[in-house]
């Protein structure tokens, strides 16, 4: 496998602004493909925003499948010859929303994972997903899906790894909060370490700018298979693009020593 080049843009939509952060996907998606990535991530919700008052308003902005934001993307993936990851809310039916992530690959295929594990007041909103997180067999290699809150469950991000997956997308918004002095985001500690305990490229684009009140880490971030940062993993208050070739085939060896194999050495029985 050659190395797949991969980009994190961290933006900062504006909520309910659907128009412009249509447009915002848009230029990043293009300038990604400019500088010849092959894989794109955008941040959680990019479509629509976050801090929705009540799930009137995020109904309002929502879209189907078949939308005008999905069918940008599919256009640019197909134009492009890029993977599009990035998050949307998607309208159910009954009035339902969900806070989901598409996968659009340029030959028109079309994956959509709805986050499992919502957070706070999402739990208001938004309808949890009741699926595994999808691997996709892409051009470039094997690619997961999930969400934010989802990188905090260990066993959700396993499920992933013992798919197969060689990368694992996740946009997310970090919602920012104190932390000790120098110390960096306890988000970024943890994908670094599900990354680590998996053997697993995890690319996780974050957002930036204040939105109703709340703050964000900025905190994206690009890691190896080892668990080490390759771009990012700071906290930025500022629109970031992270790019890096990785070597994917180095997430299919899992053996951390010539006895030790990071799935292999799992003894469910006793847990």
């Amino acid at each position: 496998m050659n190395p797949v080049r991969v980009m994190c843009h961290q933006l900062s939509p504006r909520i309910a602004d659907v128009p412009y952060n249509r447009a915002l996907c848009a230029d990043a998606i293009r300038g990604a493909a400019a500088l010849g990535a092959q894989v794109v991530v955008l941040p959680e919700l990019i479509q629509s925003g976050y801090v929705f008052n009540d799930r009137e308003e995020a109904h309002g902005v929502s879209e189907t499948l078949d939308g005008p934001t999905l069918s940008q993307w599919k256009t640019l993936a197909a134009e492009l010859n890029i993977i599009i990851v990035a998050g949307f809310c998607e309208r159910l039916s009954a009035g339902r929303v969900a806070n989901s992530a598409a996968l659009v690959e340029p030959d028109g295929g079309l994956t959509v994972y709805r986050k499992a594990h919502l957070w706070n007041r999402e739990k208001l909103i938004f309808t949890p997903g009741s699926a595994p997180p999808p691997l996709v067999e892409t051009v470039v290699g094997r690619i997961a899906v999930m969400i934010c809150y989802d990188l905090e469950l260990p066993e959700w991000v396993r499920l992933a790894a013992l798919a197969g997956a060689d990368l694992l997308c996740a946009p997310v918004n970090w919602p920012d909060g104190p932390r000790p002095g120098g110390e960096r985001p306890g988000e970024v500690v943890r994908v670094q370490a599900n990354a680590a305990v998996n053997r697993l490229f995890i690319a996780a684009c974050d957002r930036y700018g204040e939105e109703r009140g709340v703050n964000w880490v900025g905190g994206s971030v690009i890691v190896s298979a080892d668990g080490y940062p390759l771009a990012g993993g700071t906290a930025h208050q500022k629109e970031l693009r992270l790019m890096v070739d990785l070597p994917l085939a180095e997430a299919r060896d899992k053996y951390i020593s010539d006895y030790n194999h990071v799935h292999q050495d799992r003894r469910p029985g006793l847990y």
